[in-house]
């Protein structure tokens, strides 16, 4: 019975040892981490000056996938030509002086922050004006080392990228916005980039831009040669469409209601000049102003602009309605110029005509004084007879004047109620204006909107 116990006693501390060895010789992986990053880039083991070898070993160029996250895209601006965006970027390339062993699968991955340890490709963005790193409230920025020797290199940036613009189609247009990347010293000799296979670029589900709408993107090379060698390039095109709500209630909708309230004064009466000549000029002023406020937004360039086309013809029209106040008044002092004069005509050959009537009065009454008295009058009949022959001629005067008038055309009929002396000019001239500058304006609006927006799509092609 005691030599029962004594076996349980030693079996049981036993197994407390053994499991106090186990415990003490579980591995802790974070000083696998350092003694691997101890192994790999160590003093003397590892030279970040020379770049990897090629694909299996070889003595071929170093191949470096990227991709790209677009995070945000800020702000797009015409005046300067260029936008900014904000974007994950990463690289992956194998250098297999980084093999090291991962513990039967149990060390995935080893993580740095600093990039100067091991070897970079030394990418640039070629279209770049101004950039920097996020540092809040960490270095945005990390590499990977897999065990395969496979390196990931991930970094937040920020870019203001220059965008080259045509500007013909505007606000009806659509822009093309590239992002470029190079080798800036080594040659495809040393350092091929491709693309990442499957989804090089990913966008933000949520992007929101104030005035465009990001419509797709296309992915391409960019070789470039100069003096000095080929270099590898790659670049993905964003295709931007600007948003036309904004000019519609900012600019066309506006510009319409100034050349139609320019219309008013030809429903104005001719004589109240002050109110046309208001009119005319504020209108004249307020299409200059809208005018020059739409160009200061936008970039001096040499050729001629939609919103141009659009804001010239909508001031000439302005302008033409402010002329033809100035054509009204001209026609109307005019006609009161000749009709004064005629009245002054009229009084004369008046007084003419009496002075000869009292001549005439007076030379009959010295004739009859100077005749005998005994001299008989003829009286001549009141009434003459059917056959008469002065009677039947002015009987034929009478049917040549009653024959029935030619029906006139309905052009004739519209203008035949305003009568054809000088004074009524001005009157004809703004009924016809009433018609004519509403009609012009709808054709040109027709023209226009047909022109560019067949251009538009003919842009889609893209």
């Amino acid at each position: 019975m005691g030599t029962g116990h004594y076996f349980w006693a030693i079996f049981y501390f036993t197994s407390l040892c053994s499991a106090s060895l186990a415990n003490n010789a579980k591995i802790n992986f974070r000083e696998k981490e350092k003694k691997v990053l101890d192994q790999i880039l160590g003093a003397g083991k590892y030279d970040a000056r020379i770049r990897p070898s090629g694909i299996n070993g070889t003595d071929g160029p170093a191949v470096v996938r990227v991709n790209i996250f677009v995070r945000s895209i800020s702000k797009i601006d015409d005046v300067t030509m260029e936008y900014s965006v904000q974007l994950t970027f990463r690289e992956q390339w194998t250098d297999e002086r980084l093999k090291f062993d991962d513990i039967q699968g149990r060390l995935k991955y080893l993580t740095l922050t600093e990039a100067n340890r091991v070897w970079m490709p030394d990418l640039f963005f070629s279209n770049e004006k101004e950039g920097h790193f996020h540092n809040i409230i960490m270095p945005n920025v990390y590499i990977r080392i897999f065990p395969n020797g496979s390196v990931l290199y991930s970094i937040r940036i920020s870019l203001t990228l220059a965008c080259p613009m045509n500007l013909k189609l505007y606000p009806l247009d659509r822009q093309i916005c590239s992002l470029r990347m190079a080798s800036y010293g080594w040659t495809t000799n040393d350092l091929v980039f491709l693309w990442k296979e499957g989804d090089p670029v990913q966008v933000v589900k949520n992007l929101h831009l104030p005035r465009f709408t990001l419509e797709k993107f296309l992915t391409d090379y960019c070789n470039s040669k100069t003096n000095t060698g080929e270099y590898s390039c790659l670049k993905v095109d964003l295709l931007f469409k600007r948003e036309f709500s904004y000019y519609l209630i900012q600019i066309y909708i506006p510009c319409c209601m100034l050349v139609i309230v320019s219309w008013v004064s030809f429903w104005l009466d001719q004589g109240a000049v002050p109110a046309r000549v208001s009119l005319g000029v504020t209108t004249l002023l307020t299409m200059a102003t809208q005018t020059s406020g739409i160009n200061a937004s936008l970039p001096p360039v040499s050729y001629t602009k939609a919103i141009d086309v659009w804001t010239g013809v909508c001031l000439t029209f302005v302008f033409g309605a402010l002329l033809e106040f100035a054509l009204v008044n001209y026609a109307s002092r005019s006609g009161l110029n000749k009709a004064n004069r005629a009245a002054d005509m009229h009084k004369e050959n008046m007084k003419k005509k009496r002075r000869d009537l009292e001549q005439a009065s007076l030379d009959a009454a010295s004739d009859l004084l100077d005749t005998d008295s005994n001299a008989t009058f003829a009286m001549k009949p009141l009434v003459r007879h059917p056959g008469d022959p002065l009677a039947l001629e002015k009987l034929r005067q009478c049917e040549v004047h009653m024959q029935p008038p030619k029906r006139p055309s309905c052009c004739k009929t519209w203008l035949s109620k305003f009568p054809t002396r000088q004074c009524s000019r001005s009157k004809r001239i703004d009924v016809i204006s009433r018609i004519t500058f509403p009609l012009v304006f709808a054709l040109f609006n027709l023209v226009y909107w047909s022109t560019y927006l067949f251009r538009e799509e003919e842009d889609e092609t893209f």
